[in-house]
């Protein structure tokens, strides 16, 4: 074929509806050429040199070729590892723009750029040719009819994020037909959503979706990379998640979640690549231009590793950082989805001299009128120099805060002097967010996430149990704050298996009705089981699925408890308030929009503060002290919530209220199902050991029985059944 000139923008292969532009970035490179395949991606057809070189970027235009070609780069120049060049034009390349990929990645000797076992080690270079064994990239037709899609546009402070895994969520799931389980259309089938709905989640936050590839050492192991933290294509969607192979099955999953009032959050993985370090394989990025792409040391030939992975992507080169823009814009534009969770945040915003709020990347986002109107959440930690940043991201982010998750977990597991760290944690830590005019929704509250304990195991292990994944069981956090209440794993003593529901019902409730965004982990509301696993990465089995079939009385009744929980948390503004609470005392109305009270009904006193043995104590937050602007129905309510992690039963007295009024009994984990009365001000309540309490408190010109009638409104939903 003919090659044409072509434009150097956009970057990627660009179907025009009579042809397909190519444009790729190479700083360094000599010649690329741009090789062409036959439908299966197994036989080169052709192999055209791209004719023009502009502002750094190689391109050309092929008429006539039709959307759905196969191509691959071969990219000529040095190979000079010492000066951080390792072109070899024998390597079939990845686009790193493709929007699309077919194949997988086969693990031989020929797709490294250098001789395995040669005595010059990743000097060597490597003359055999690598296209038989790597994916090929495929020309994508980028039409679509979004007819009735509309974005849900969910307010960050009434978010409640699903934490979900595309496979995992639907694999055993026996509603889904049986072709569709573990694919994007099978997340998107009825039962699914139904599910979705019913419990009262907001947005379903995907594990990584992006190509990537698994590693050779786990295919020894005959496992695989099942989380998907291993990307090597930041625009095309993994291919092993299709049903049909049909590239518009993606958005038509996005659509079906848009329609049943859903957002869509990618977890993403811009801080590393699938290629590892100078012994890594040569399969897009250090071929096409390794010494742009990664942060390379001072001696070039190694890499920097602050990822823990191998390599480092550089987003202090303005090209490097243009390509994630654009696949973030990309993914929010064409592919429409709500938001982003990025992985391991802090490399991102460092630059070569550190950590930067200030920097390319923040400031890339922050400006964008794309990027800037999303969801952004950061994963603010990473293993290099200054890499924990819980809370110094910028205005505008929201932050996983692990400080919440590993204080309630102490809390709940009954540790000392816990109480005053918990009290931040709950009211949204403010100690970490409360500047700048940031929210309280800038704390992701989390219990559990896809790395570590799930909730059931949590509270039934005391150590990890990781053998599956063939380390040793040296993989994982050991440092977990769990607790299994007597006995290792399962077992069949009814007073441990009680106390177990209980404790999921408490971190449950702390969760929801805590101020920040509340996250829960998929599974988590019907209590499944990796058994013991705390690093599934390399499970794509059934120690990772979802088992539907499987679920217990008592896990449907924890799915109930999660979908009230969610419910109230919806119904109450107080306890999705924007503005933090700080104690701050309204004259005019005299009142506090929290107050910390003591077993005795008083507020606690600093003493009470100091007291390391304290384990319970209640969060009074008066709905009088709400910020000013409109009312919203229940905006005026107060809300009692009573925590005691001690062992034994406490009374707790209620508070003093106005004249005629009294406290309705919302939530006891201790007797979920029980319908609560109305307790009057001085009644000493018998707070069960380890159990959570929620008191609601009507407005003036409210009964009880007017506010109890409300609460069974909200309460009352039609359940969905889960099989």
């Amino acid at each position: 074929m003919r090659a044409w000139p072509g434009e150097p923008y956009p970057l990627g292969a660009t179907w025009t509806g009579v042809g397909v532009n190519f444009a790729l970035f190479s700083a360094h490179a000599t010649k690329v050429e741009l090789c062409l395949f036959d439908a299966t991606g197994r036989r080169e057809v052709e192999r055209i040199e791209l004719p023009e070189y502009t502002d750094e970027v190689w391109h050309g235009y092929l008429r006539d070729l039709p959307a759905g070609a196969l191509y691959g780069y071969r990219v000529h120049g040095p190979y000079e590892p010492d000066a951080g060049h390792r072109f070899n034009p024998n390597k079939l390349l990845l686009d790193p723009y493709a929007k699309g990929h077919l194949g997988k990645l086969a693990w031989r000797p020929e797709i490294f750029g250098y001789t395995i076992d040669h005595p010059d080690e990743d000097l060597s270079f490597d003359k055999r040719d690598s296209a038989r064994f790597v994916p090929k990239c495929r020309v994508i037709d980028p039409a679509f009819t979004w007819t009735r899609d509309r974005r849900p546009g969910t307010p960050w402070e009434r978010t409640v994020i699903y934490e979900a895994h595309v496979k995992g969520l639907t694999k055993r799931h026996p509603l889904v037909p049986e072709a569709l389980r573990g694919t994007y259309a099978g997340l998107a089938w009825w039962d699914v959503l139904e599910h979705l709905k019913g419990l009262g989640v907001t947005a379903v936050e995907l594990l990584p979706i992006h190509a990537f590839v698994d590693d050779g050492y786990l295919l020894d192991k005959k496992l695989t990379n099942y989380w998907g933290y291993n990307t090597i294509g930041f625009f095309a969607p993994e291919p092993r998640y299709f049903a049909n192979g049909d590239a518009s099955e993606f958005k038509q999953m996005v659509a079906h979640l848009h329609d049943a009032g859903l957002e869509i959050i990618l977890d993403v993985v811009y801080n590393h690549t699938a290629e590892g370090n100078e012994r890594g394989p040569t399969l897009s990025f250090k071929g096409i231009d390794n010494a742009s792409y990664y942060r390379l040391l001072p001696e070039p030939r190694h890499y920097i590793n602050d990822t823990g992975t191998g390599n480092t992507v550089n987003l202090s080169h303005q090209r490097v950082l243009q390509m994630v823009a654009d696949s973030l814009r990309y993914w929010a534009t064409e592919m429409r989805v709500d938001g982003f969770r990025f992985d391991l945040a802090t490399i991102l915003a460092r630059e070569p001299y550190g950590f930067d709020e200030g920097g390319g990347f923040l400031d890339t986002c922050r400006q964008d009128p794309v990027l800037s109107s999303v969801k952004l959440i950061a994963e603010p930690w990473d293993i290099g120099p200054g890499g924990y940043q819980v809370g110094q991201f910028p205005p505008g982010w929201a932050e996983w805060n692990d400080k919440f998750r590993d204080t309630v977990r102490s809390l709940w597991k009954g540790d000392e002097g816990v109480v005053p760290d918990f009290a931040k944690r709950i009211s949204g830590s403010g100690d970490l967010f409360n500047k700048r005019g940031r929210k309280s929704w800038a704390s992701v509250n989390f219990v559990t996430a896809h790395d570590g304990f799930n909730l059931n195991d949590l509270v039934s292990y005391d150590e990890k149990h990781n053998e599956a994944n063939g380390e040793g069981n040296r993989d994982g956090h050991s440092n977990n704050h769990s607790w299994n209440h007597g006995v290792e794993g399962p077992t069949d003593d009814a007073e441990i298996i009680a106390l177990r529901e209980r404790q999921k019902r408490n971190l449950l409730a702390t969760m929801m009705l805590s101020h920040g965004t509340p996250m829960l982990l998929a599974g988590d509301e019907f209590g499944r089981t990796q058994n013991g696993n705390n690093n599934a990465y390399a499970q794509d089995n059934e120690i990772s699925w979802l088992n539907w079939l499987g679920i217990t009385a008592q896990g449907r009744d924890l799915r109930e408890f999660a979908r009230k929980l969610i419910a109230m948390r919806k119904a109450f503004p107080i306890l999705h308030r924007s503005r933090f609470v700080v104690g701050s005392h309204n004259e005019e109305l005299d009142v506090k929009d929290v107050a910390w009270l003591a077993p005795s009904g008083e507020e606690m006193t600093v003493e009470q503060w100091q007291d390391a043995n304290a384990r319970c104590f209640g969060m009074l937050l008066d709905g009088r002290a709400q910020e000013s602007g409109i009312k919203r129905r229940g905006s005026d309510a107060t809300l009692l919530l009573v925590y005691n992690s001690h062992y034994d039963v406490v009374n707790f007295t209620l508070p003093a209220v106005p004249e005629g009024r009294s406290w309705l009994g919302l939530i006891d984990t201790n007797q979920p199902d029980a319908r609560l009365s109305a307790f009057s001000f001085g009644h000493a309540y018998a707070v069960t050991g380890r159990s959570f309490l929620a008191f609601g408190l009507s407005a003036e010109e409210n009964t009880p029985r007017r506010l109890r009638q409300g609460v069974d409104a909200i309460l009352d939903v039609t359940e969905v059944p889960l099989n």
